[in-house]
């Protein structure tokens, strides 16, 4: 009686389980956006301690094309990383990717991306790029992709310099040092 009962309880848990299913597509869309409330802090302080990062501690180099507007809260900067496709024979192949990150300031918060991924296929020419998700539905379609998985590689690759950038901005505007650590606990001394 016990075997039965268990075997009738383990076909209703089957029957009940959701059904797992592989991944068919390639994901293409790599960015990474995060809204922030900070509402105690200021734009402005945001705005400075966003513009520090970019200038002083953004280590996806070399870096291009950084504009900011302190009056909008904005600052914008191009990075640079890598991605590794894999031959057939298992040799890696190193591609350039150029990406964006975005910064906006509220008196709120703010609002950060990491995105724009583009390729870049000539080093020789770095200006010259095409956009990741292009690469990566052609990646999909090469005869040995069956045997590399370079679609899926090179966006779990993008994928993680995107977290990797946003959790390095995140890590240095959660380390904000307080605007006047003397009036912290006691009372400044003159």
């Amino acid at each position: 009686m016990k075997k039965v009962l268990f075997g009738l309880m383990f076909v209703c848990l089957a029957a009940t389980a959701p059904v797992a299913m592989a991944q068919t597509g390639s994901g293409t869309s790599v960015s990474y956006t995060e809204n922030v409330l900070a509402d105690e802090v200021g734009k402005e302080v945001l705005y400075q301690r966003a513009l520090d990062w970019a200038q002083n501690h953004f280590s996806y180099g070399p870096k291009t094309g950084p504009k900011s507007d302190a009056a909008a809260g904005t600052v914008r900067v191009t990075g640079t990383g890598k991605v590794k496709p894999v031959a057939t024979n298992g040799k890696e192949m190193e591609q350039t990717i150029r990406f964006d990150f975005v910064f906006r300031a509220s008196d709120k918060g703010y609002e950060y991306s990491v995105g724009s991924f583009r390729l870049v296929p000539n080093p020789q020419n770095p200006e010259e790029t095409e956009m990741l998700s292009d690469y990566i539905s052609r990646l999909a379609t090469e005869k040995g992709n069956n045997k590399t998985f370079n679609d899926r590689r090179v966006t779990a690759q993008a994928n993680n310099l995107a977290s990797e950038a946003a959790m390095s901005f995140r890590s240095f505007m959660n380390t904000m040092p307080a605007a006047e650590e003397s009036s912290v606990g006691v009372p400044a001394a003159n």
